[in-house]
């Protein structure tokens, strides 16, 4: 056996909100731990007893590759909530957000959410098959230009399911949770960047050809493997995985002459292998024989394929020319950054306030943003880079919602 480890972050409501003091009771084979958060709603990292890596590189391995563990969570004033089968791998963070609702007098005592096996050990539906290119008749339905969303509407279940709940969710941790769900982040690099570029691609494709409103649908894109992507509500992601995401989640596959996010369509290589479809497991073989991410993709998708850099993301005032802001860094972007990272500090109160917000990255930003990267599993490095830049954003949309009360 091995160790792996497990974060725990704690909201009420949403991600504006983290709560101090939740109590928190970890079990699982043979264990029983219990802790509670601090200021910034998190844990420390818990050890916890897993399986050795080796079971997660093979495909036919009969020892499943991870561990779970079950979290009962509670804190007064907010519904009792209960996470089951978090799934731990060796030498890996698993990072688990629980959201606890405030009570009123419609709510149950307790919620449960229910994490099902791996895709890679459990079932799920095949996907059904799509042609990569999507255009009508009279290209109506297609945007005008690609735009990286700030959240999506995804709709849990299959797209005729009116009885299915539908989730706002941040598009970086929708791609964080599919690809947590389809690979496991104890493959090599290479493999993980390239699954993440064909499902940020698959996501991309739906967004901008409109897909599912122009059917007359209220969102963007379903929890169906049938016919979009397996994404399960609340399931727990891994570090990995997310620094990845947070690094490459604008950039996409396109398929020259086109222009359009390529359908970019995967299967597991073993149980399923549909030609022209992008291998997991193959894609992992490839990553160990030392091909390159986009030489991964080639290899299933042609070599006509190339790798895009979305122009706008979440909208066009968050985006920039460039990023990497540091010390000395100074003009409005900088002064955009300490406003909300002065306004976060309300409810991240370890986040050290700037004084004097006057577009000069000066040390107190520099530990103002170390901090925030802390607290958000994000490398400190107190430079504000494209991930920092875009998280900073994000969060403080939560604050500022929660404030508003929306």
């Amino acid at each position: 056996m091995a160790i792996g480890y497990l974060q725990i972050n704690v909201f009420a409501d949403n991600l504006g909100q983290p709560v101090e003091g939740a109590n928190l009771e970890i079990t699982g084979l043979n264990t029983n731990i219990s802790t509670t958060t601090n200021r910034s709603g998190k844990t420390d990292n818990i050890e916890l007893i897993a399986p050795e890596k080796k079971y997660s590189l093979h495909p036919q391995s009969k020892v499943k590759p991870y561990s779970t563990y079950s979290i009962k969570a509670s804190k007064e004033g907010l519904q009792k909530t209960i996470v089951k089968d978090v799934q731990i791998l060796p030498d890996e963070i698993s990072i688990q957000n629980i959201v606890m609702n405030s009570i009123d007098e419609t709510s149950s005592p307790t919620k449960t959410v229910d994490i099902p096996e791996h895709t890679l050990w459990g079932r799920s539906s095949p996907k059904i098959p799509e042609n990569t290119i999507k255009f009508d008749a009279e290209n109506t339905r297609v945007l005008v230009e690609l735009k990286v969303p700030q959240v999506i509407t995804l709709h849990d279940g299959i797209p005729t399911n009116i009885n299915a709940s539908n989730y706002t969710i941040e598009f970086p941790e929708y791609i964080k949770n599919i690809v947590s769900n389809q690979i496991y982040p104890s493959w090599p690099e290479e493999t993980i960047k390239a699954n993440i570029y064909a499902i940020t691609s698959f996501t991309l494709n739906r967004i901008h050809t409109n897909w599912y409103p122009s059917k007359s649908y209220e969102f963007t894109i379903t929890s169906s493997s049938a016919y979009d992507q397996k994404f399960v509500y609340g399931r727990n992601t891994f570090n990995t995985i997310n620094s990845l995401v947070d690094e490459f989640f604008s950039e996409y596959i396109v398929m020259n002459p086109l222009k359009q996010p390529f359908l970019a369509q995967y299967d597991d290589g073993i149980k399923i292998n549909n030609p022209r479809w992008l291998s997991k497991w193959g894609s992992k073989d490839l990553g160990e024989r030392g091909f390159s991410a986009i030489n991964i993709l080639k290899n299933y998708y042609g070599s006509d394929i190339v790798l895009k850099q979305a122009e706008i993301i979440f909208n066009p005032l968050n985006s920039v020319p460039k990023y990497n802001f540091k010390l000395e860094s100074c003009g409005e972007y900088i002064a955009k950054i300490q406003n909300k990272l002065n306004l976060i500090s309300g409810s991240y109160p370890d986040i050290p306030k700037i004084l004097k917000p006057n577009g000069e990255f000066m040390q107190d930003t520099q530990e103002s943003v170390e901090v925030f990267q802390n607290i958000f599993d994000l490398p400190v490095t107190g430079v504000v880079d494209f991930a920092t830049w875009h998280k900073i954003f994000y969060i403080h949309s939560a604050v500022l919602n929660m404030l508003q009360g929306v």
